[in-house]
């Protein structure tokens, strides 16, 4: 469906944004217990570690899904003003993605040290710090996604569409750590266009509010069901 894809694409374009994507290298070295040299020279890097961070931030995002969707179930008497008020606030985020109006309070990057010791458990914590205290680049496209949720029928489509978004998010970061080579002249080259990604994101929020609003979000995931039938296997 549109939902689970506008997710999916939010997830990826929040690893691409400008506050996470330079950081990558660093978060993936702390993780593994290893130097960025290290990884480049490893041919067998373990994963392990990477895996059960993106457990960690996908179990928080996924609660956040969960708990929007439960909220928005609550006021569902007013689903009208729920699905306009969404609509308004997706806008908003999307403009502030944008950079047409700049929201002060997203602006602050609230980052969390973490002392836990070195466990199997340590790398979920870290990434649960990650997804409580990343906000600046992630914050609105994220806010988004929670507000798109909390529109939807049932906890089970909520959870899905934040499963979708982490997965978004978790895939290309694990990949970064096994091609972590690669990845590095990835991120030099890729820096350029940085800014243009996160405006297309927005972009694509600002359409998907207006769609909200004027009620046609279904409607324009009817049609691209009729266009790519395969979609319905996604819920």
């Amino acid at each position: 469906m549109i939902e689970l894809t506008i997710a999916l694409g939010a997830g990826l374009i929040s690893f691409l944004s400008p506050c996470v994507l330079p950081l990558i290298p660093g978060y993936i070295s702390y993780i593994s217990g290893s130097s960025v040299s290290e990884l480049v020279e490893k041919k067998n890097i373990n994963l392990i570690p990477i895996i059960l961070f993106t457990v960690g931030f996908s179990t928080v995002f996924i609660i956040f899904g969960a708990a929007s969707t439960f909220l928005g179930q609550v006021l569902l008497q007013n689903s009208y003003e729920l699905r306009i008020l969404a609509g308004l606030i997706i806008i908003i985020l999307s403009l502030h993605i944008i950079g047409l109006i700049n929201i002060k309070f997203l602006n602050f990057e609230k980052r969390i040290q973490t002392n836990v010791s070195k466990n199997f458990f340590s790398p979920i914590l870290i990434g649960m710090a990650f997804a409580f205290g990343w906000t600046p680049c992630i914050g609105p496209i994220l806010g988004s996604i929670l507000v798109l949720a909390s529109t939807e029928e049932s906890l089970g489509r909520g959870i899905l569409l934040l499963c979708f978004y982490s997965i978004g998010l978790a895939i290309p970061f694990i990949l970064s750590g096994y091609l972590m080579q690669k990845f590095l002249i990835f991120s030099k080259n890729f820096k350029k266009n940085i800014n243009k990604v996160s405006k297309i994101g927005g972009i694509i929020l600002l359409i998907t509010g207006i769609l909200i609003i004027t009620n046609q979000l279904q409607a324009l995931g009817y049609y691209l069901l009729d266009i790519f039938p395969f979609l319905q296997n996604f819920g």
